[in-house]
């Protein structure tokens, strides 16, 4: 009577290649294809092969800080940064980002928590440049190495900026 999601058939037939284990911590930008399952943490952008069929995983106990790139994705765990799938989201009941998700299809789970916006996007359409973009962290880093503040610049971000008074040209992080 009822057929299983297209993303439930995909991650149960898909093989996870790579797992990155919860005593693991990558500091780095990951680039994969195939299978990556997160238990651990990952400090840095995470992308999918371009033009490959590849599925993200983060379990309940994994944890992301910095921007994911990938088709296919299944989050029950956190996210600090943005995620960009260009075919289907997945948001199980643990699932928090802290970050604008991007997406062509989404189920979302009751208890999913999305600290930003959702922003509906045509079938493999990621935002332009938005793959070339650093992620947070790597931002806050560029940003300490400039000696320039995060608080008061534009760093491209305006969607997460509110500015105070008409003519303050001030911005402040929300």
């Amino acid at each position: 009577m009822f057929q299983k999601s297209k993303s439930a058939r995909k991650a149960g037939s898909v093989q996870f290649d790579t797992l990155v284990s919860n005593k693991t911590s990558v500091k780095g930008d990951i680039h994969f294809s195939g299978g990556l399952h997160v238990d651990g943490k990952i400090e840095g952008t995470v992308y999918a092969e371009e033009g490959s069929d590849a599925v993200l995983r983060i379990s309940d106990i994994g944890e992301i800080e910095g921007d994911v790139y990938a088709p296919h994705i299944i989050i029950n765990g956190t996210v600090y940064g943005n995620v960009y799938s260009s075919e289907d989201l997945e948001l199980a009941s643990k699932a928090a980002i802290h970050g604008n998700v991007y997406y062509h299809l989404i189920e979302m789970a009751m208890g999913a928590a999305v600290n930003g916006s959702l922003l509906h996007r045509k079938e493999g359409n990621v935002p332009a440049g938005a793959r070339t973009l650093p992620s947070q962290s790597r931002r806050s880093e560029q940003l300490e190495d400039t000696g320039s503040s995060a608080e008061g610049g534009d760093d491209g971000d305006a969607g997460d900026s509110v500015a105070h008074g008409e003519d303050d040209a001030s911005f402040e992080k929300v």
